[in-house]
């Protein structure tokens, strides 16, 4: 277990939390051509375990639920060329370390096309809420920055100005609703 450490919040009650699917997205966004391409992972799954000061994050997102505005882009997403859905059928997150207040901090390992990293996810977490049917709920909003090419995703496209059409850095961004399992 990893210690989460709260400075200014009541903490998050002890507990296995599950994602609300329904409510969550974890997506990216990478500089294309003249703007931010974005798309999404329709099907993620996430567990954050908590048990006093100490707590996990895990999670994952199929390769083969990548969203985007066109069917031909989100097969060449799922190609050899980016995330090799066959091979990699999943992208996957696990935490090493968890600080937290009103911002937080999560070290963990990131794989993406069966190559493991270090990433620091940062962002914020909501207070505990109670929703209207009784269950309990928090919100983590997280992100990080990582190099797609440390990955291999290593597609691209000179333009005529010498200039490659798709950044390597690439921004992932995770809105995540959990509720504490009864």
């Amino acid at each position: 277990m990893t210690s989460i450490t709260t400075e200014t919040r009541s903490g998050v009650p002890t507990g296995t939390w599950t994602l609300d699917p329904v409510h969550s997205s974890v997506g990216f966004e990478v500089e294309y051509l003249v703007g931010t391409f974005r798309g999404q992972f329709r099907d993620v799954a996430a567990r954050l375990a908590v048990n006093g000061g100490d707590a996990t994050l895990t999670g994952t997102a199929q390769v083969a639920s990548v969203d985007v505005k066109d069917e031909n882009l989100a097969a060449h997403l799922a190609s050899p060329d980016f995330f090799d859905a066959e091979r990699h059928p999943e992208l996957r997150f696990a935490s090493t370390s968890i600080v937290g207040g009103d911002e937080v901090a999560i070290d963990g390992e990131i794989t993406i096309k069966g190559v493991t990293r270090p990433v620091e996810l940062t962002g914020t977490i909501t207070e505990p809420t109670v929703d209207a049917y009784g269950n309990e709920r928090i919100g983590l909003r997280l992100s990080a920055t990582v190099d797609r090419t440390d990955f291999g995703v290593d597609w691209n496209v000179p333009l005529p100005t010498g200039k490659q059409a798709l950044a390597n850095e690439v921004l992932l961004v995770a809105d995540l609703y959990f509720v504490m399992e009864a």
